[in-house]
This record gives C-alpha cells, sequence and structure tokens, in this order.
C-alpha cells in the first residue's frame, strides 16, 4: 500500500472531468451514514475500461458508493507520478494499484467474502487472480500497445495471432476447472471472479468477439452466471454470447494421444460434446427479491423497485404507515414506508388490512434506512393491498411467540415463522448442495422406485401397499384355502409395500453405469415417538463400484464435510438468524466450523466398545442401556463418544454382523462385516455404511440366516452371478443433516409435512 497525505493532492485535480459509475447513485448523505470512508477514483484516460470497471463491480459488492474522475494522461502522470491507471483517495490517503484498490474495498466488508470464505479459497482466490494477470490481463496489454518510436517495428497481425493462441491456452484452462465449480473459488464470487470476467470481457472486444468463449461451455456458464449478478448487472451490464468459434489449434503435450482418442470414440459411436448456445430465458420476475436488494444495501439507494410479500408488522405513526415486509426469499425483512398521501395508504388501517400476515404489492424509491437495523428501507410511491386477513383474532401465525407443537399443529402456515422459514432455506440449500457434490464427481442420478417387493433391511417394519381392503366393510378380503390373504388378487398380484431404502434398486445400476446414487423418499414403520425418528424421511444413497471400505468412509467424509462448507458459505444469514434463536444451539457455526476444518476420527466398533467400558468403569459416566460386545448401540453411546471422547465426529466401523444388514460383506474373522457409521455431536449416527457382499454363495447364506428368502431376492442375486464386483456405499437420512446444519433438535421441524405415529395430516 501507497499512502499520500490528502492534503498533497493540488486542488487542480477537482477540475478534472467527472463522469458517473452506477455505483455513485446515492445520496451524499447516505453514503456518509451507510457507507465506508471512500471517496473518489481517479482514472487515467488511456486506461483499459475493464480496469476501473474491476473496481466499479467490487465497490458495488461492499456497498461502497464511489464517485469517478477521469484525467487527461498528462495530468494524471504530474500528479499521481507512482500510480500507472487507478488512484483510490480515500480519508486516510491514496492507493495506486488496481489489485490494492480492489482488496482494499473487499477488505470493508469481510462478510460478502469477496477474499475467499476459508483460508484454503483465499488460496484460490490469490492463485487465480494471479493466473488473470500473467495470463489474461498480459495479453489485453500485449494487444493494446501501440508502436513506440526507435523499437523494432513488429506486426499488429501476428500479435493478434499469438496472443489469440495463448488465449486459447488460458481459456482451456479456466473451462476444465470450471466443469466442477460453480465460481473459480468458492461458493460465490470473489475477487478472482471480478478479475478474469472484466478482463475476459476486453479480451472480447480486442479479439474475436462474444464467439470467444463458444469452445468452452463451462467457462461460458460461469461468465453468463457472474453477469446475471446484480453487481455485475449494474457495471457491465448482460453480455449475449453468440455464435460458435472454431478452438484455436494449440499444440500441447499429449494432444497427439487426445487426438487418437478423439478418432476412436468418433469411430465407436461417441462424440466431443457440442458447443450450443443456449437458447434465450424467458421468465422475467416482475418484483424485486428483498434478500437481492438487501445484499445490494447502500448501492440500490436512489433505485425505483417493486417488492412484494406477507406482512410481519404494520403499524401507525401520524401520518405514515410501516409495513415490515417479507417474501421468504432471506432471513431479512424490508422496511417500507406509506406516507398519507400515497394510492392505497388506508388499505394500511389494522381494520383494512387485518395487519401481520396481510400480503402487499409494493413500488417506491429506496432509501437510507433512518434505524439501526438495516441499510435501507423502501419509500413507498404505490400501495397496493394483495390479500387481507380476514379475521386476526384467529390467525395462528400472530406476532406473539410461538411453540413448536404450535407449528407444528399449522404446518400450512408455519414456512410464515422466522425459524422454520430458515430451516427450509437451508434445506434447500443442502438439496442443491446434494446434487452438485454427486454430479462434479461423475455420479449417475438414479430414480429408484417407492413401492417394492422387497425389504432391504430384512427388519419388516414397512407400510403394505395394497387395494384388497373392500370399501363396503361387509365385504371379506379375499382369502387362500389355508386362510391367508390372496396377494395374488391384489394389484401386484403380490405383497408389495414402501420402500424402506432404494440401495438395492441403485446397486443394479451402479453394476453397469459404475458410481451412481439415489436421492428421495423412504418409509418405515417404526412406532417411535423419539425428536429422531419420522416414518417418512429423505435418504441420500450413492454406491460406489470397484470401491471398498476406505473409499467408502473417505466419500461420506467428503460429502458430509461438502454440505456443512456450502452451509456456511452460502446460508451465512440464515445461520445467524439459527444461532440466535431461543432453545436452539448458540455455538452452531463454531461447531460447523470445527467439524470441517479437521479429520474425522476413525475407530473400530471393537475399540469403542472397549472405550465405553472404560469410562463406565472409571465412574465418568452411567448409560441406561449396558455396554457389551456385539450390542448395537444407542443414541446415547453413540453421542458420548462424539461429544465427550472426541469432540467431533467419529467414523466406527467393522460391526457385529448380527446387528447389521444380510448384504454387508463378512470379514475374514467371521464375526464381523466391513461395515461404518459417522457419529457427530448432538445427533449421533448420521451416515451407515458398508462394502456390499460381492460373493454369491455368501450373500445367500447371510439372507437366510435373517430370514430373507433367496427367491425373493433373485434379481439382486443374479449381480453376483454375471461379473460380479465388489463395490460400497452409505445413507444419509436428509433430515437428520438439516439437523446437524440448523441445529434443531426435534426432526419433526425440519421437514414440510413430518409423518409420525398417529399424525398424518394435510
Amino acid at each position: 500500500y501507497r499512502y499520500h497525505e490528502w492534503s498533497a493532492l493540488p486542488h487542480t485535480m477537482w477540475a478534472a472531468p467527472i463522469y458517473e459509475t452506477p455505483t455513485s447513485k446515492g445520496s451524499a448523505a447516505a453514503a456518509a451514514k451507510s457507507s465506508p470512508a471512500v471517496d473518489t477514483l481517479y482514472v487515467s484516460e488511456s486506461t483499459d475500461d475493464y480496469q476501473w470497471k474491476k473496481v466499479a463491480v467490487v465497490a458495488e459488492m461492499v456497498g461502497v458508493s464511489l464517485n469517478s474522475v477521469q484525467l487527461e494522461d498528462d495530468e494524471f502522470a504530474s500528479l499521481m507520478p507512482e500510480a500507472r491507471s487507478c488512484v483510490l483517495v480515500t480519508a486516510s490517503g491514496m492507493l495506486t494499484q488496481t489489485n490494492t484498490i480492489l482488496r482494499y474495498l473487499a477488505t470493508l466488508r469481510p462478510d460478502v467474502g469477496l477474499l475467499g470464505a476459508t483460508e484454503f479459497d483465499e488460496a484460490k482466490v490469490d492463485q487465480w487472480a494471479e493466473f488473470c494477470w500473467f495470463e489474461l490481463e498480459c495479453l489485453v496489454g500485449a494487444l493494446t500497445m501501440p508502436q513506440q518510436k526507435g523499437e523494432p517495428p513488429f506486426d499488429p497481425a501476428q500479435v493478434k495471432a499469438v496472443a489469440a493462441e495463448d488465449t486459447a491456452k488460458s481459456l482451456a484452462a479456466l473451462n476444465v476447472h470450471l466443469g466442477t465449480t460453480t465460481f473459480l473459488a468458492g461458493q460465490r464470487p470473489s475477487l478472482a471472479d471480478v478479475c478474469v470476467v472484466c478482463t475476459l470481457q476486453a479480451l472480447m472486444a480486442k479479439l474475436v468477439g462474444d464467439s470467444l468463449l463458444g469452445p468452452y461451455p463451462a467457462l461460458a456458464r460461469w461468465f453468463q452466471t457472474c453477469l446475471h449478478t446484480p453487481s455485475f448487472k449494474a457495471v457491465i451490464g448482460p453480455v449475449k454470447l453468440s455464435g460458435v468459434a472454431k478452438p484455436v489449434a494449440v499444440v500441447v503435450p499429449g494432444a497427439a494421444k487426445a487426438a487418437a482418442g478423439k478418432a476412436g470414440a468418433a469411430a465407436s459411436g461417441g462424440a466431443s460434446k457440442p458447443s450450443i448456445p443456449p437458447p434465450p430465458p424467458l421468465f422475467e420476475r416482475k418484483r424485486t427479491r428483498i434478500v437481492e436488494l438487501l445484499r445490494e444495501g447502500a448501492s440500490a439507494i436512489g433505485k425505483t423497485v417493486t417488492v412484494k410479500g406477507w406482512a410481519r408488522t404494520v403499524r401507525k405513526q401520524k401520518d405514515l404507515s410501516f409495513i415490515t415486509l417479507t417474501d421468504g426469499s432471506g432471513a431479512g425483512d424490508l422496511q417500507v414506508v406509506v406516507d398519507k398521501i400515497i394510492p392505497g395508504w388506508e388499505d394500511t388501517k389494522p381494520g383494512a388490512c387485518g395487519g401481520t400476515g396481510s400480503s402487499w404489492d409494493l413500488e417506491g424509491t429506496v432509501v437510507a434506512s433512518k434505524g439501526g437495523n438495516q441499510a435501507v428501507e423502501l419509500q413507498a410511491t404505490k400501495c397496493t393491498l394483495l390479500g387481507k386477513v380476514m379475521d386476526n383474532t384467529k390467525y395462528p401465525m400472530a406476532k406473539k411467540g410461538h411453540t413448536a407443537e404450535h407449528l407444528r399443529k399449522h404446518a400450512h402456515l408455519r414456512p410464515r415463522a422466522r425459524v422454520y422459514a430458515a430451516v427450509q432455506r437451508v434445506r434447500n440449500a443442502m438439496a442443491y448442495a446434494t446434487h452438485k457434490f454427486f454430479y462434479d464427481r461423475g455420479f449417475l442420478y438414479v430414480h429408484t422406485p417407492l413401492i417394492t417387493g422387497a425389504d432391504c433391511e430384512g427388519a419388516g417394519e414397512m407400510f403394505s401397499v395394497t387395494t384388497l381392503l373392500p370399501q363396503d366393510p361387509k365385504e371379506d378380503i379375499p382369502r387362500t384355502k389355508d386362510g391367508k390373504i390372496d396377494y395374488e388378487k391384489d394389484f401386484f398380484s403380490k405383497p408389495a409395500s414402501l420402500t424402506v431404502s432404494g440401495q438395492l434398486n441403485v446397486e443394479t445400476h451402479a453394476c453397469a453405469l459404475s458410481d451412481c446414487y439415489t436421492f428421495g423418499p423412504t418409509f418405515r414403520a417404526e412406532n417411535s415417538h423419539t425428536a429422531r425418528h419420522l416414518a417418512e424421511f429423505w435418504m441420500i444413497e450413492p454406491e460406489i463400484a470397484f470401491a471398498g471400505l476406505q473409499e467408502d468412509m473417505d466419500l461420506a467424509e467428503d460429502y458430509l464435510k461438502f454440505c456443512v462448507h456450502y452451509a456456511l458459505t452460502e446460508c451465512a444469514d440464515d445461520l445467524a438468524l439459527l444461532e440466535a434463536a431461543p432453545d436452539l444451539d448458540p455455538e452452531l457455526r463454531p461447531r460447523l466450523h470445527n467439524l470441517i476444518e479437521r479429520p474425522f476420527t476413525r475407530k473400530t466398533y471393537t475399540e469403542c466398545i472397549e472405550i465405553l467400558e472404560s469410562e463406565i468403569a472409571a465412574g465418568n459416566v452411567t448409560f441406561e442401556q449396558s455396554v457389551e460386545w456385539g450390542m448395537d448401540m444407542e443414541s446415547e453411546h453413540e453421542r458420548y463418544l462424539a461429544e465427550k471422547i472426541f469432540n467431533g465426529p467419529l467414523i466406527c466401523t467393522n460391526y457385529p454382523k448380527g446387528i447389521k444388514a444380510f448384504y454387508m460383506k463378512l470379514n475374514e474373522d467371521g464375526k464381523t462385516v466391513g461395515a461404518m457409521d459417522i457419529l457427530v455431536p448432538r445427533i449421533g449416527e448420521i451416515i451407515g455404511g458398508s462394502v456390499r457382499e460381492d460373493r454369491y454363495e455368501t450373500l445367500i447364506e447371510r439372507a437366510q440366516e435373517v430370514g430373507v428368502q433367496p427367491e425373493d431376492l433373485d434379481w439382486y442375486l443374479d449381480l453376483r452371478k454375471y461379473g460380479t464386483v465388489p463395490h460400497a456405499g452409505f445413507g444419509l437420512g436428509f433430515e437428520r443433516l438439516i439437523m446437524l446444519v440448523t441445529g434443531v433438535k426435534n426432526i419433526r421441524d425440519v421437514i414440510p409435512f413430518p409423518r409420525v405415529p398417529g399424525n398424518c395430516d394435510f
């Protein structure tokens, strides 16, 4: 950082021509109140647009109101000899390098994560920012460089050809990286994304135009994703990628082998991925989402927007009404001020709208908030009541504290409760993270059936599916001669049930298509009333071909950490809300950070039992259920190990065969199976997995031991008869994952409509 005293700047600078960037729309008073102390960006006249655009985009992201002043080159050089293209003057001094300015602005709002959400992401931001400078910006400079007097002449066409070749190499590298990630570093745009997007736009202008990214679909997808975010939109605007350019021929190591591989693929009916421009989108919201408006903060001041949603409160104060509005898009609410002179103001009276719960269409101007809870509010110019609360004395979600049981009773309205809404947004993020995790790693998503004739667990706790129950109670159920129910007369001509797991079905595809996963609802008719059990819940069940227990444990740990990291980076506001909620986990985020920042402990079942027995013998703990080898550990044992002994996740392996499913591979000792469970604090078991028994005869023996008849699973046994392979997998109860990342204690509060014994409402 190079600092100069503000007083040393000549007053002639203020006479320079001034133009406004999109970030300078807010009033001076609003900027002084809501924005950091940043005054003016000075730009040399010959500076490429992409340099100041980088600064403008980052200023938008951190909510800084930034004035821009353009100086002629001679004046810029005489006043600021140590600067190159951009200078940012603050109350403390002057920053004279674009990258320095970008990092300074990023530090003003650490919560935005422009420097990376984790230390690893921060390192990646540095890596890609350097890549941008050495691989892309240098090319822009080469294409811009004029002929200098006294220097040997050069052919601009040759320079352009070499630059195009080097650009192709760089774009190919970016395309490979972005094929497995949404942004360059982490789960949201960072400084690296800003630098590369703005520089790429400059390259597009100097080379082949908007078709430059045509051969690179992952890169084009990322580029368009960035440009559709509000901050990029405000500065750069939408850029349509039209046409497809042929990739520049580049000689790289291994190119001959790659070409031969493509030729072989073509000969065998394969083809390279086509590069086809996506169709133009038609859907466009006719409103601004509140979460996006609040995220813009002070940079949104002066904008005219339309917001729609439900009132958390409606209150009157003399000639003004104040509506606290939510649209469910984020944890924050927007205060809307409605003046008496505004059309529709009469509807804000409690008798007209019903107050809390009423729905509104509000248009107005974003202004600086006079309160301290948020940076901006909306000064309404138009107020339309969409739906009133007909009788607010009977409205179940009136503004007051509600018990969890009350919210479950009114499950159709509980999405309007702050905590539950936050949980559902996190649930949505975890579903997306799940699909992204497996898709990025080459897993195939398989839809397994909900109705099955097989009992995956061999436990018999299944819901029957039948059409034999007569509508007329006087009619009898069809029976065989020996008095048994005649299932041949049933819909499927055999007993059928709702599935308890999709694992057996997904194995069929893993044994032909390699790595697969299923993600869907499962059902268990277990008469359990605990806070950890549901009759209907969702399961994620991956299956890894050609793998053993080590790969299974590694994938499970990777997946759990990926989801937790995604929650920490993408659901920060909701996690903060949940952390502050009464009766939840005030140490939620530190606990989640602890989970992702160190390896999971790995111990065998036998070692865990020995640890528990030694703790009991030492008088450190007393359990309701006694501890002995061969027992199925209860939640109290699992949580004690995770919370008290290891203070973090534990992977417990090699369980006794008598407490595990028949399909788990028998170990050489004949007593244990190649199984693993992941135990986490506050919950206990969250993942259960195993190596699958791939030996035909052994699998038949194990099935018979637990009462499963081989003829009922002939299709499953065929996988072992015809080209058997070692494979492994695991299952994770999705609701338990949501409990883990939200701190919610009861599983009934993380699923929209819980199904439990005695309750099947809605």
